[in-house]
């Protein structure tokens, strides 16, 4: 595997690494080591923690310094960033020795979630959902919408890149910071702290697409409303069946990181933390069943109102016939009586018209009482 690795960062073109210079393999060979690579304005924050707590220190303010500190006094930094450019990672990355794989994943997001292990770092993707209230559900309504957290585990530091207006990891971390006894556990912790903090999300998203679909089950399942037709239904259906899909690929293929973290022994990840990935990845497992519940049972609620729209179309052209066999009769008499022959049996009798209009009346009369006692009127 790692062969194959070192095969794509050789064949990737150098212009997807504008700072990479001639003849050198790593794009960060020009980094200029006298320049604060925490100039980036990307850094959203930046703290040391040293005994669980978080240390006071401007110098912790930014990566380099931050870095001194947990070389100096020991201790772990986490710095967090929102939808970094290349320049701007370019400095944190080569400060603390980012496989150029991971990096060119975390700058450019859309990853698929994942976990892959670069030396000593530990880089996991999150994909992050969140439920967009709406009023009512429409064919072009937006149900969820995702976000990405990519987390960079080291020895002695977490690097969290965020991608989206969603998934913000402030309160979480002041969350942690009043559990003192959690972050002790060094930069394992923070990551089963960010993995918690995702599939929670899923589930309150699940619980409230759950809701959506049951809405969409009693609307389906319903006796129209007076003036509407079956089938208008399907719209918002398969609209909502784009957004569980959507909701799948995030929850999915995160199920077997989770495992492995929490069944795989990990030099990075604490065993005391180890057990706490099993909980993450039991909730995980839940979220995934219900998720190819919705759609499972999206797809057997879409065929009933296919089905029912079905039946309403037939109904229709069981009402069509039936009343272009009634018409037919009255048709077919002044057709023949239309004719225009000098001899015609009760031509000019002096109640054949009458007697005409009767029969035509009576005929047609027991053909609507027939069709409508078969239910076809």
């Amino acid at each position: 595997m790692s062969m194959i690795r070192d095969l794509r960062a050789a064949v990737r073109p150098s212009l997807r690494h504008p700072l990479r210079k001639a003849g050198t393999t790593s794009p960060y060979a020009n980094y200029d080591a006298t320049r604060d690579p925490t100039a980036a304005t990307a850094v959203v924050d930046c703290a040391v923690y040293r005994d669980g707590r978080r240390v006071d220190d401007r110098a912790c303010l930014t990566p380099r310094g931050a870095m001194r500190q947990v070389r100096e006094s020991g201790g772990f930094a986490w710095i967090g960033l929102h939808e970094p450019t290349e320049a701007e990672f370019a400095g944190i990355a080569a400060e603390f020795g980012l496989h150029p794989l991971a990096v060119e994943d975390a700058v450019h997001a859309h990853q698929r979630p994942k976990l892959e292990r670069y030396d000593d770092t530990l880089f996991t993707v999150f994909k992050t959902i969140h439920y967009v209230d709406h009023a009512e559900l429409t064919a072009t309504s937006e149900v969820v919408e995702t976000g990405e957290v990519m987390v960079f585990t080291g020895p002695d530091f977490v690097i969290t890149v965020r991608h989206g207006g969603q998934g913000s990891l402030r309160n979480l971390r002041h969350r942690l910071e009043g559990e003192p006894e959690l972050l002790v556990k060094g930069p394992s912790a923070v990551l089963h702290a960010i993995a918690d903090h995702v599939v929670d999300g899923y589930i309150a998203v699940a619980d409230a697409v759950e809701l959506d679909i049951d809405q969409i089950e009693i609307d389906v399942f319903s006796p129209p409303a007076k003036g509407s037709t079956r089938g208008t239904d399907t719209g918002r259906i398969y609209q909502l069946k784009r957004e569980v899909l959507e909701f799948k690929r995030a929850v999915s293929p995160l199920l077997r990181p989770m495992q492995l973290l929490s069944e795989r022994p990990m030099r990075l990840v604490d065993p005391d933390i180890q057990k706490y990935f099993r909980d993450v990845a039991d909730h995980l497992a839940r979220v995934q069943e219900q998720v190819v519940g919705f759609d499972e049972l999206l797809n057997s609620i879409l065929q009933a109102n296919l089905a029912q729209a079905t039946v309403a179309q037939n109904e229709d052209m069981r009402k069509i016939t039936s009343w272009a066999a009634i018409v037919a009769v009255p048709t077919a008499v002044c057709g023949v009586y239309g004719m225009n022959f000098d001899h015609m049996p009760e031509l000019h009798w002096k109640y054949g018209y009458p007697m005409v209009l009767g029969g035509i009346a009576v005929i047609c009369f027991a053909i609507h009482r027939t069709l409508k006692r078969n239910g076809w009127l």
